[in-house]
């Protein structure tokens, strides 16, 4: 049964801050039929326009064409795929199998599997790294790994203290945020020293999955599932300088640089969009209403929209809600 907070929320409107418009605004349904389970990850394609979702309970990598909204490919043989990664250089899709610890390396255009790296179990979240044309993964019960793009070979692992969820690179610097849930607690890794040189313990939280990063007011925000709430951290000396109240079980968190916004995907049914008026100041805008389940996402600067993958429930099949980014 749901809490008393949990209904009021649905039912009456909360107090937002005024503004010329919504924040997000729906434009398209693409179904996804056939697919079960939960997603996990996202990457794109923006020349291209296609979008690559984890279907982490379907087993499959599922291809969107976002010009025609029609889902181009349905990729099976997955393992519980989780991160994905395109690489626009040599156009490969990398996919991440948390079930048999596998980095599946994909022809981005046939989507034929070009190489299957093996040994990195509980395999999740890939990033790329422009400086030094890089690959990072989390992995395993603590480590992240670098992988050489042109060679596809592991050239150095971390250790960490326990699984590697969200992590986030420094562009202007040489340093890597990591969310490590099981330890509460964010580590900071140098890229060029590959090794961890401090971490952040988050206090009064817990379950800290999701993150996001400004660099220009060297702030880092840290989504947290109990209590539901952005931590923000100053990336300076990660001290927590601010907190905000958020919708339940959120699993991705995106910072709009060009709106000073950050967007929450929740599992309990909402996308929650929060302002930055300054460093240190931060309000809820608007809470947009989707379904139980839809906690995973992606937002694109590039194309100006943020999209939303949503679980099939009941007799509503699993679709992808894609939105453009309002005033």
């Amino acid at each position: 049964m749901r809490s008393v907070a949990g209904l009021l929320l649905s039912v009456i409107p909360m107090v937002l801050l005024a503004y010329d418009g919504p924040a997000l605004v729906l434009t398209q349904t693409i179904a996804l039929p056939d697919v079960e389970g939960r997603f996990d990850h996202f990457a794109i394609d923006p020349k291209r326009r296609r979008l690559f979702v984890a279907a982490l309970g379907n087993n499959s990598l599922e291809v969107v064409d976002l010009t025609a909204g029609t889902r181009l490919q349905s990729i099976h043989g997955m393992s519980k795929p989780t991160g994905v990664l395109y690489l626009a250089g040599v156009n490969q899709v990398l996919v991440a199998n948390g079930d048999d610890g596998t980095l599946k390396i994909l022809n981005g255009t046939n989507f034929k599997v070009e190489q299957n790296l093996k040994g990195f179990d509980d395999a999740d979240n890939l990033r790329y790294d422009p400086k030094g044309n890089l690959v990072w993964l989390g992995y395993a019960d603590g480590a992240l790994a670098v992988f050489d793009v042109t060679t596809a070979k592991v050239i150095s692992q971390i250790k960490l203290r326990r699984h590697p969820e969200s992590f986030q690179l420094e562009q202007g610097g040489t340093r890597l945020f990591v969310n490590i849930p099981e330890a509460k607690e964010v580590a900071v890794v140098d890229r060029e020293k590959r090794a961890v040189i401090s971490t952040w313990p988050l206090q009064n939280v817990n379950a800290n999955f999701p993150m996001a990063l400004d660099e220009s007011t060297q702030r880092l925000y840290i989504g947290c599932r109990s209590p539901a709430r952005i931590v923000v951290l100053d990336t300076a000396a990660g001290k927590t300088i601010a907190d905000v109240p958020i919708c339940g079980d959120t699993d991705d968190l995106f910072f709009d640089a060009g709106r000073k916004r950050l967007y929450a995907a929740c599992g309990e049914g909402f996308i929650d969009i929060i302002t930055q008026r300054g460093a240190d100041n931060y309000k809820l805008m608007e809470r947009i209403t989707t379904r139980a389940g839809a906690r995973t996402g992606f937002f694109s600067a590039l194309l100006n929209q943020f999209y939303l993958a949503v679980p099939s429930r009941g007799n509503q099949a699993a679709e992808l809600r894609v939105f453009s980014i309002g005033n």
